[in-house]
Protein backbone atom coordinates (compact mmCIF):
# COMPACT_ATOMS: atom_id res chain seq x y z
CA UNK A 1 0.00 0.00 0.00
CA UNK A 2 2.82 2.42 0.89
CA UNK A 3 4.59 1.74 -2.41
CA UNK A 4 1.42 2.46 -4.38
CA UNK A 5 0.96 5.77 -2.55
CA UNK A 6 4.55 6.77 -3.26
CA UNK A 7 4.26 5.95 -6.96
CA UNK A 8 0.95 7.80 -7.19
CA UNK A 9 2.48 10.82 -5.51
CA UNK A 10 5.41 10.81 -7.92
CA UNK A 11 3.06 10.58 -10.89
CA UNK A 12 0.96 13.43 -9.54
CA UNK A 13 4.08 15.53 -9.03
CA UNK A 14 5.16 14.84 -12.64
CA UNK A 15 1.73 15.79 -13.98
CA UNK A 16 1.72 19.10 -12.13
CA UNK A 17 5.19 20.17 -13.27
CA UNK A 18 5.71 22.04 -16.53
CA UNK A 19 6.88 19.61 -19.20
CA UNK A 20 9.02 21.94 -21.25
CA UNK A 21 12.25 20.17 -20.34
CA UNK A 22 11.20 16.74 -21.55
CA UNK A 23 12.06 16.35 -25.27
CA UNK A 24 8.94 14.25 -25.84
CA UNK A 25 6.65 16.94 -24.48
CA UNK A 26 8.67 20.00 -25.40
CA UNK A 27 6.62 23.10 -26.11
CA UNK A 28 7.35 26.73 -26.91
CA UNK A 29 5.77 27.88 -23.62
CA UNK A 30 5.60 26.31 -20.18
CA UNK A 31 2.51 24.35 -19.27
CA UNK A 32 1.12 22.14 -16.54
CA UNK A 33 -1.33 19.26 -16.44
CA UNK A 34 -4.13 19.68 -13.90
CA UNK A 35 -6.84 17.03 -13.51
CA UNK A 36 -5.80 15.58 -16.85
CA UNK A 37 -6.07 18.89 -18.73
CA UNK A 38 -3.06 20.65 -20.29
CA UNK A 39 -2.98 24.33 -19.35
CA UNK A 40 -0.44 26.63 -20.99
CA UNK A 41 1.05 29.70 -19.37
CA UNK A 42 -0.47 32.92 -20.74
CA UNK A 43 1.53 36.15 -20.50
CA UNK A 44 -0.18 39.20 -19.09
CA UNK A 45 -0.54 42.29 -21.25
CA UNK A 46 2.37 44.65 -20.72
CA UNK A 47 1.50 47.94 -19.04
CA UNK A 48 0.60 50.56 -21.62
CA UNK A 49 -0.22 47.97 -24.29
CA UNK A 50 -3.82 48.02 -25.49
CA UNK A 51 -6.17 45.70 -27.35
CA UNK A 52 -6.43 46.06 -31.11
CA UNK A 53 -9.93 44.64 -31.43
CA UNK A 54 -11.59 46.52 -34.31
CA UNK A 55 -8.48 48.67 -34.68
CA UNK A 56 -8.91 51.74 -36.90
CA UNK A 57 -5.89 53.47 -38.41
CA UNK A 58 -5.62 56.62 -40.48
CA UNK A 59 -7.04 56.21 -44.00
CA UNK A 60 -4.57 56.29 -46.87
CA UNK A 61 -5.24 57.30 -50.46
CA UNK A 62 -2.65 54.85 -51.72
CA UNK A 63 -1.47 51.65 -50.04
CA UNK A 64 2.25 51.27 -50.67
CA UNK A 65 3.11 47.58 -50.60
CA UNK A 66 6.25 45.53 -50.23
CA UNK A 67 6.12 41.79 -50.91
CA UNK A 68 8.37 39.35 -49.06
CA UNK A 69 8.52 35.79 -50.39
CA UNK A 70 7.88 35.37 -54.10
CA UNK A 71 7.51 31.66 -54.58
CA UNK A 72 4.22 29.80 -55.10
CA UNK A 73 1.89 32.15 -53.22
CA UNK A 74 3.77 35.44 -53.43
CA UNK A 75 4.03 35.38 -57.20
CA UNK A 76 0.25 35.29 -57.63
CA UNK A 77 -0.27 37.96 -55.00
CA UNK A 78 1.87 40.47 -56.89
CA UNK A 79 -0.12 39.88 -60.06
CA UNK A 80 -3.46 40.25 -58.24
CA UNK A 81 -2.42 43.52 -56.63
CA UNK A 82 -1.85 45.08 -60.06
CA UNK A 83 -5.64 44.88 -60.56
CA UNK A 84 -6.50 46.75 -57.34
CA UNK A 85 -7.06 50.49 -57.42
CA UNK A 86 -5.11 52.62 -54.97
CA UNK A 87 -2.03 50.41 -54.78
CA UNK A 88 1.66 51.10 -55.34
CA UNK A 89 4.00 48.13 -55.42
CA UNK A 90 7.25 49.67 -54.22
CA UNK A 91 9.33 46.67 -53.19
CA UNK A 92 9.84 43.01 -54.04
CA UNK A 93 11.90 40.71 -51.82
CA UNK A 94 12.91 37.08 -52.02
CA UNK A 95 15.85 35.06 -50.79
CA UNK A 96 16.71 34.48 -54.46
CA UNK A 97 17.05 37.68 -56.44
CA UNK A 98 15.96 36.14 -59.74
CA UNK A 99 12.55 35.28 -58.29
CA UNK A 100 12.01 38.87 -57.18
CA UNK A 101 13.14 40.20 -60.56
CA UNK A 102 10.74 37.83 -62.31
CA UNK A 103 7.78 39.64 -60.71
CA UNK A 104 8.67 42.89 -62.45
CA UNK A 105 6.87 41.59 -65.54
CA UNK A 106 3.50 41.88 -63.78
CA UNK A 107 4.18 45.52 -62.98
CA UNK A 108 5.31 46.18 -66.53
CA UNK A 109 2.20 44.51 -67.98
CA UNK A 110 0.04 46.72 -65.74
CA UNK A 111 1.89 49.90 -66.73
CA UNK A 112 3.30 50.32 -63.23
CA UNK A 113 6.86 51.45 -62.49
CA UNK A 114 9.43 48.86 -61.51
CA UNK A 115 9.80 48.08 -57.83
CA UNK A 116 12.99 47.99 -55.80
CA UNK A 117 14.35 44.48 -55.36
CA UNK A 118 15.77 43.04 -52.16
CA UNK A 119 17.27 39.58 -51.77
CA UNK A 120 19.24 37.37 -49.43
CA UNK A 121 18.35 35.87 -46.06
CA UNK A 122 17.77 39.28 -44.44
CA UNK A 123 16.75 41.39 -47.41
CA UNK A 124 13.35 41.83 -45.79
CA UNK A 125 14.87 44.02 -43.07
CA UNK A 126 15.88 46.74 -45.49
CA UNK A 127 12.44 46.56 -47.09
CA UNK A 128 10.75 46.96 -43.70
CA UNK A 129 12.96 49.92 -42.87
CA UNK A 130 11.87 51.79 -46.02
CA UNK A 131 9.86 54.97 -45.56
CA UNK A 132 7.66 54.34 -48.60
CA UNK A 133 6.06 51.08 -47.44
CA UNK A 134 2.71 50.94 -45.59
CA UNK A 135 1.95 47.23 -45.88
CA UNK A 136 4.31 44.24 -45.84
CA UNK A 137 2.74 41.22 -47.54
CA UNK A 138 4.44 38.05 -46.30
CA UNK A 139 4.41 34.82 -48.31
CA UNK A 140 7.69 33.26 -47.22
CA UNK A 141 8.08 29.70 -45.94
CA UNK A 142 6.19 29.30 -42.66
CA UNK A 143 9.35 29.31 -40.56
CA UNK A 144 10.02 32.97 -41.44
CA UNK A 145 6.52 34.40 -41.07
CA UNK A 146 6.84 35.75 -37.53
CA UNK A 147 10.40 37.06 -37.84
CA UNK A 148 9.44 39.16 -40.87
CA UNK A 149 6.09 40.24 -39.43
CA UNK A 150 7.42 41.37 -36.06
CA UNK A 151 10.31 43.25 -37.67
CA UNK A 152 7.87 45.00 -39.99
CA UNK A 153 5.48 45.94 -37.17
CA UNK A 154 8.33 47.27 -35.06
CA UNK A 155 9.02 49.60 -37.99
CA UNK A 156 5.43 50.81 -38.08
CA UNK A 157 4.19 48.72 -40.99
CA UNK A 158 0.90 46.89 -41.28
CA UNK A 159 1.40 43.21 -42.08
CA UNK A 160 -0.53 40.53 -43.93
CA UNK A 161 0.79 37.02 -43.34
CA UNK A 162 0.17 33.85 -45.31
CA UNK A 163 -1.11 30.77 -43.50
CA UNK A 164 -0.32 29.62 -40.94
CA UNK A 165 0.78 33.02 -39.68
CA UNK A 166 2.72 31.46 -36.78
CA UNK A 167 3.93 27.98 -35.90
CA UNK A 168 4.09 27.99 -32.11
CA UNK A 169 2.16 29.46 -29.20
CA UNK A 170 5.14 31.64 -28.36
CA UNK A 171 5.10 33.02 -31.92
CA UNK A 172 1.35 33.66 -31.70
CA UNK A 173 1.91 35.81 -28.61
CA UNK A 174 4.73 37.62 -30.40
CA UNK A 175 2.31 38.65 -33.16
CA UNK A 176 -0.35 39.77 -30.67
CA UNK A 177 2.10 41.80 -28.60
CA UNK A 178 3.77 43.42 -31.62
CA UNK A 179 0.40 44.48 -33.06
CA UNK A 180 -0.81 45.84 -29.72
CA UNK A 181 2.48 47.53 -28.90
CA UNK A 182 2.79 49.29 -32.27
CA UNK A 183 -0.94 49.84 -32.93
CA UNK A 184 -0.77 48.38 -36.43
CA UNK A 185 -2.82 45.83 -38.31
CA UNK A 186 -1.67 42.22 -38.43
CA UNK A 187 -3.99 40.08 -40.55
CA UNK A 188 -3.92 36.48 -41.65
CA UNK A 189 -4.22 35.81 -45.39
CA UNK A 190 -6.88 33.13 -45.01
CA UNK A 191 -8.38 33.03 -48.48
CA UNK A 192 -10.97 30.35 -47.67
CA UNK A 193 -12.92 32.90 -45.63
CA UNK A 194 -13.65 34.57 -48.99
CA UNK A 195 -14.76 31.49 -50.88
CA UNK A 196 -18.16 32.22 -52.42
CA UNK A 197 -19.85 29.29 -50.64
CA UNK A 198 -18.33 30.18 -47.26
CA UNK A 199 -19.22 33.87 -47.61
CA UNK A 200 -22.81 33.06 -48.56
CA UNK A 201 -23.29 30.58 -45.72
CA UNK A 202 -21.75 33.09 -43.31
CA UNK A 203 -24.38 35.61 -44.37
CA UNK A 204 -27.09 32.95 -44.00
CA UNK A 205 -25.83 32.24 -40.49
CA UNK A 206 -25.82 35.92 -39.61
CA UNK A 207 -29.37 36.25 -40.95
CA UNK A 208 -30.49 33.39 -38.70
CA UNK A 209 -31.26 30.75 -41.32
CA UNK A 210 -29.39 28.03 -39.40
CA UNK A 211 -30.74 28.99 -35.98
CA UNK A 212 -27.99 28.51 -33.39
CA UNK A 213 -24.93 26.83 -34.86
CA UNK A 214 -23.96 23.97 -32.57
CA UNK A 215 -21.36 22.14 -34.68
CA UNK A 216 -18.97 22.85 -37.52
CA UNK A 217 -16.47 20.81 -39.51
CA UNK A 218 -13.37 21.81 -41.38
CA UNK A 219 -10.24 20.27 -42.83
CA UNK A 220 -7.26 20.46 -45.08
CA UNK A 221 -7.31 17.24 -47.06
CA UNK A 222 -5.06 17.64 -50.07
CA UNK A 223 -2.70 15.05 -51.49
CA UNK A 224 0.49 17.08 -52.01
CA UNK A 225 2.34 14.31 -53.83
CA UNK A 226 2.70 16.33 -57.08
CA UNK A 227 4.04 19.40 -55.24
CA UNK A 228 6.58 18.30 -52.61
CA UNK A 229 9.56 18.69 -54.93
CA UNK A 230 8.62 22.25 -55.88
CA UNK A 231 8.91 23.91 -52.45
CA UNK A 232 12.12 25.95 -52.33
CA UNK A 233 14.86 24.25 -50.30
CA UNK A 234 12.35 21.50 -49.41
CA UNK A 235 11.06 23.69 -46.58
CA UNK A 236 7.53 22.26 -46.40
CA UNK A 237 8.46 18.58 -46.23
CA UNK A 238 11.16 19.40 -43.69
CA UNK A 239 8.49 21.00 -41.51
CA UNK A 240 6.15 18.01 -41.85
CA UNK A 241 8.99 15.64 -41.04
CA UNK A 242 9.79 17.46 -37.81
CA UNK A 243 6.32 18.34 -36.48
CA UNK A 244 3.25 16.29 -35.68
CA UNK A 245 -0.20 17.82 -35.26
CA UNK A 246 -2.61 19.78 -37.45
CA UNK A 247 0.04 22.15 -38.76
CA UNK A 248 -2.16 23.58 -41.53
CA UNK A 249 -5.51 24.10 -39.84
CA UNK A 250 -6.45 27.61 -40.88
CA UNK A 251 -8.26 26.77 -44.14
CA UNK A 252 -10.69 24.61 -42.21
CA UNK A 253 -11.00 26.42 -38.92
CA UNK A 254 -11.03 30.01 -40.20
CA UNK A 255 -14.49 30.04 -41.84
CA UNK A 256 -15.90 28.01 -38.94
CA UNK A 257 -14.60 30.47 -36.35
CA UNK A 258 -16.20 33.32 -38.27
CA UNK A 259 -19.57 31.57 -38.37
CA UNK A 260 -19.29 30.83 -34.62
CA UNK A 261 -18.24 34.42 -33.76
CA UNK A 262 -15.02 33.28 -32.12
CA UNK A 263 -13.57 36.08 -29.95
CA UNK A 264 -16.65 38.06 -30.89
CA UNK A 265 -19.02 36.51 -28.35
CA UNK A 266 -17.57 33.00 -28.01
CA UNK A 267 -14.08 31.52 -27.85
CA UNK A 268 -12.30 28.23 -28.35
CA UNK A 269 -12.14 26.49 -24.97
CA UNK A 270 -10.21 23.23 -25.36
CA UNK A 271 -9.26 20.58 -27.91
CA UNK A 272 -8.36 16.92 -28.12
CA UNK A 273 -6.21 15.60 -30.98
CA UNK A 274 -4.88 12.27 -32.15
CA UNK A 275 -2.68 11.07 -34.99
CA UNK A 276 -2.36 7.95 -37.09
CA UNK A 277 1.00 6.35 -37.82
CA UNK A 278 3.18 7.95 -40.46
CA UNK A 279 3.28 5.47 -43.33
CA UNK A 280 3.26 7.47 -46.54
CA UNK A 281 5.04 10.33 -44.82
CA UNK A 282 7.87 8.05 -43.71
CA UNK A 283 8.26 6.68 -47.23
CA UNK A 284 8.34 10.21 -48.61
CA UNK A 285 10.99 11.58 -46.27
CA UNK A 286 13.11 8.50 -46.89
CA UNK A 287 12.92 9.11 -50.63
CA UNK A 288 13.46 12.89 -50.61
CA UNK A 289 15.45 13.48 -47.43
CA UNK A 290 17.09 10.11 -46.75
CA UNK A 291 15.64 10.12 -43.24
CA UNK A 292 14.02 7.16 -41.51
CA UNK A 293 11.30 8.86 -39.48
CA UNK A 294 8.48 11.35 -40.03
CA UNK A 295 6.81 12.81 -36.95
CA UNK A 296 3.76 14.03 -38.89
CA UNK A 297 1.05 11.37 -38.88
CA UNK A 298 -0.64 10.67 -42.20
CA UNK A 299 -4.00 11.70 -40.68
CA UNK A 300 -4.66 14.10 -37.80
CA UNK A 301 -8.09 14.33 -36.13
CA UNK A 302 -9.05 17.11 -33.73
CA UNK A 303 -12.20 17.90 -31.74
CA UNK A 304 -12.65 21.40 -30.32
CA UNK A 305 -15.26 22.72 -27.89
CA UNK A 306 -16.13 26.38 -27.45
CA UNK A 307 -17.02 28.15 -24.21
CA UNK A 308 -20.65 28.44 -25.37
CA UNK A 309 -20.85 24.70 -26.03
CA UNK A 310 -20.43 24.42 -29.81
CA UNK A 311 -18.06 21.80 -31.25
CA UNK A 312 -15.70 21.75 -34.24
CA UNK A 313 -14.38 18.62 -35.98
CA UNK A 314 -11.06 19.17 -37.79
CA UNK A 315 -8.94 16.93 -40.03
CA UNK A 316 -5.51 17.22 -41.66
CA UNK A 317 -4.20 14.87 -44.35
CA UNK A 318 -1.67 15.73 -47.06
CA UNK A 319 -0.19 12.24 -47.46
CA UNK A 320 -2.90 9.94 -48.84
CA UNK A 321 -4.86 9.95 -52.12
CA UNK A 322 -8.12 11.29 -50.66
CA UNK A 323 -10.12 13.72 -52.81
CA UNK A 324 -9.48 17.36 -51.96
CA UNK A 325 -11.74 18.56 -49.15
CA UNK A 326 -11.98 21.36 -46.65
CA UNK A 327 -14.87 19.43 -45.09
CA UNK A 328 -16.74 22.71 -44.58
CA UNK A 329 -19.98 22.13 -42.72
CA UNK A 330 -22.30 24.05 -40.41
CA UNK A 331 -24.89 22.29 -38.25
CA UNK A 332 -27.55 24.56 -36.79
CA UNK A 333 -30.71 24.03 -34.79
CA UNK A 334 -32.75 25.20 -37.80
CA UNK A 335 -30.61 24.36 -40.82
CA UNK A 336 -27.51 22.77 -42.30
CA UNK A 337 -24.84 23.68 -44.86
CA UNK A 338 -22.28 21.37 -46.44
CA UNK A 339 -19.70 21.89 -49.18
CA UNK A 340 -17.64 18.69 -49.47
CA UNK A 341 -18.07 16.27 -51.12
CA UNK A 342 -21.56 17.52 -52.03
CA UNK A 343 -22.54 21.17 -51.73
CA UNK A 344 -26.02 21.74 -50.38
CA UNK A 345 -28.35 23.11 -47.72
CA UNK A 346 -31.12 21.80 -45.55
CA UNK A 347 -33.61 24.07 -43.78
CA UNK A 348 -36.80 23.67 -41.79
CA UNK A 349 -39.69 25.15 -43.73
CA UNK A 350 -40.84 27.28 -40.84
CA UNK A 351 -37.32 28.63 -40.34
CA UNK A 352 -37.05 29.77 -43.97
CA UNK A 353 -40.49 31.38 -43.77
CA UNK A 354 -39.65 33.12 -40.50
CA UNK A 355 -36.66 34.80 -42.08
CA UNK A 356 -38.10 35.65 -45.48
CA UNK A 357 -41.33 34.23 -46.83
CA UNK A 358 -40.19 35.04 -50.38
CA UNK A 359 -36.72 33.57 -50.01
CA UNK A 360 -37.19 31.07 -52.81
CA UNK A 361 -39.73 29.87 -55.36
CA UNK A 362 -41.64 26.64 -54.78
CA UNK A 363 -40.86 26.61 -51.08
CA UNK A 364 -43.06 23.55 -50.50
CA UNK A 365 -40.54 21.47 -52.47
CA UNK A 366 -38.13 21.63 -49.54
CA UNK A 367 -37.71 18.41 -47.57
CA UNK A 368 -35.78 18.85 -44.35
CA UNK A 369 -34.72 15.18 -44.40
CA UNK A 370 -32.65 15.72 -47.55
CA UNK A 371 -30.72 18.48 -49.29
CA UNK A 372 -32.88 21.20 -50.74
CA UNK A 373 -33.40 20.73 -54.50
CA UNK A 374 -30.56 22.09 -56.60
CA UNK A 375 -32.58 24.93 -58.07
CA UNK A 376 -33.73 25.99 -54.60
CA UNK A 377 -30.16 25.96 -53.31
CA UNK A 378 -29.06 28.06 -56.29
CA UNK A 379 -31.79 30.61 -55.56
CA UNK A 380 -30.75 30.70 -51.90
CA UNK A 381 -27.11 31.24 -52.88
CA UNK A 382 -28.13 34.23 -54.98
CA UNK A 383 -30.59 35.59 -52.43
CA UNK A 384 -28.14 35.47 -49.54
CA UNK A 385 -24.93 36.62 -51.13
CA UNK A 386 -22.76 38.35 -48.57
CA UNK A 387 -22.42 42.16 -48.79
CA UNK A 388 -18.73 41.61 -49.57
CA UNK A 389 -19.69 39.61 -52.65
CA UNK A 390 -22.02 42.41 -53.75
CA UNK A 391 -19.51 45.22 -53.18
CA UNK A 392 -19.13 47.05 -56.49
CA UNK A 393 -15.78 47.24 -58.29
CA UNK A 394 -15.93 49.30 -61.48
CA UNK A 395 -19.69 48.81 -61.42
CA UNK A 396 -19.41 45.00 -61.15
CA UNK A 397 -20.17 42.96 -57.99
CA UNK A 398 -16.92 41.85 -56.38
CA UNK A 399 -17.87 38.17 -56.68
CA UNK A 400 -18.19 38.43 -60.46
CA UNK A 401 -15.17 40.72 -60.78
CA UNK A 402 -13.00 38.28 -58.82
CA UNK A 403 -13.80 35.48 -61.24
CA UNK A 404 -12.23 37.53 -64.03
CA UNK A 405 -8.97 37.85 -62.06
CA UNK A 406 -8.83 34.32 -60.65
CA UNK A 407 -6.89 32.90 -57.74
CA UNK A 408 -8.60 29.82 -56.30
CA UNK A 409 -11.89 30.67 -57.93
CA UNK A 410 -11.62 34.37 -57.11
CA UNK A 411 -11.35 34.10 -53.33
CA UNK A 412 -7.69 35.20 -53.33
CA UNK A 413 -8.60 38.41 -55.12
CA UNK A 414 -11.51 39.15 -52.78
CA UNK A 415 -9.15 38.67 -49.83
CA UNK A 416 -6.60 41.12 -51.25
CA UNK A 417 -9.22 43.60 -52.39
CA UNK A 418 -10.84 43.73 -48.94
CA UNK A 419 -7.47 44.22 -47.27
CA UNK A 420 -6.63 47.22 -49.45
CA UNK A 421 -10.18 48.60 -49.25
CA UNK A 422 -10.20 48.61 -45.44
CA UNK A 423 -6.72 50.15 -45.22
CA UNK A 424 -7.64 52.90 -47.67
CA UNK A 425 -10.80 53.79 -45.73
CA UNK A 426 -9.35 53.44 -42.23
CA UNK A 427 -11.70 50.58 -41.35
CA UNK A 428 -11.14 47.56 -39.10
CA UNK A 429 -9.91 44.60 -41.14
CA UNK A 430 -12.11 41.55 -41.71
CA UNK A 431 -9.54 39.37 -39.88
CA UNK A 432 -7.31 40.62 -37.08
CA UNK A 433 -4.25 39.53 -35.14
CA UNK A 434 -6.36 37.51 -32.71
CA UNK A 435 -7.73 35.50 -35.63
CA UNK A 436 -4.17 34.99 -36.85
CA UNK A 437 -3.09 33.75 -33.44
CA UNK A 438 -6.13 31.57 -32.64
CA UNK A 439 -6.23 29.81 -35.98
CA UNK A 440 -2.47 29.37 -36.23
CA UNK A 441 -2.18 28.08 -32.65
CA UNK A 442 -3.83 24.83 -33.71
CA UNK A 443 -0.51 23.47 -34.97
CA UNK A 444 1.29 23.34 -31.63
CA UNK A 445 -1.82 22.81 -29.49
CA UNK A 446 -2.72 19.63 -31.37
CA UNK A 447 0.86 18.38 -31.14
CA UNK A 448 0.84 18.94 -27.37
CA UNK A 449 -2.39 16.96 -27.09
CA UNK A 450 -1.07 14.10 -29.23
CA UNK A 451 2.25 13.88 -27.40
CA UNK A 452 0.44 13.85 -24.05
CA UNK A 453 -1.72 10.85 -24.97
CA UNK A 454 -4.52 12.95 -26.52
CA UNK A 455 -5.21 14.85 -23.32
CA UNK A 456 -7.46 17.91 -23.54
CA UNK A 457 -5.52 21.14 -24.10
CA UNK A 458 -6.91 24.54 -23.14
CA UNK A 459 -6.77 27.05 -25.99
CA UNK A 460 -5.10 30.30 -24.89
CA UNK A 461 -7.25 33.41 -24.82
CA UNK A 462 -5.24 35.67 -27.08
CA UNK A 463 -7.67 38.56 -26.46
CA UNK A 464 -6.77 38.43 -22.76
CA UNK A 465 -10.34 38.37 -21.50
CA UNK A 466 -11.98 40.50 -24.18
CA UNK A 467 -13.40 37.64 -26.27
CA UNK A 468 -17.02 38.65 -25.53
CA UNK A 469 -16.54 42.40 -25.88
CA UNK A 470 -17.74 42.36 -29.51
CA UNK A 471 -21.18 41.16 -30.57
CA UNK A 472 -20.57 39.07 -33.66
CA UNK A 473 -18.34 39.39 -36.72
CA UNK A 474 -18.77 42.53 -38.80
CA UNK A 475 -17.42 43.42 -42.24
CA UNK A 476 -17.03 47.17 -42.52
CA UNK A 477 -17.83 49.42 -45.49
CA UNK A 478 -17.24 53.10 -46.12
CA UNK A 479 -20.35 55.26 -45.81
Amino acid sequence: MYRVRVISSLLLLFMLVGCKGDPLFEASVDYKIVDGVVILDEPERVAGQQSVLELRCAPMDTVRVGFVGLGMRGLGAVERFTYIEGVKINALCDKYQERAEACQRYLEDAGMPKARVYSGDEGYKELCESEDIDLVYIATPWQLHVAVAVYAMEHGKHVAIEVPSANTIEECWQLVDAAERNRVHCTILENCCYDHFELTTLNMAQQGLFGEIIHAEGAYIHNLEPYWRHYADNWRLEYNQAHNGDIYATHGIGPNCQALNIHRGDRLDYLVAMSTRSINGTKLVKELMDMDTCRQGDQINTLIRTVNGATIDMQHNVMTPRPYSRMYQLVGTEGFANKYPTAGFTFKLEQVRSVDSDAMPDIEALDHHNFAPREVAADMMMKYRHPVQLQLVEGVPLQEYSLQIGGHGGMDFIMDYRLVYCLRHGLPLDMDVYDAAEWSSMGELTRISIENGSKPVKVPDFTRGEWNKLDGLKHYFAE
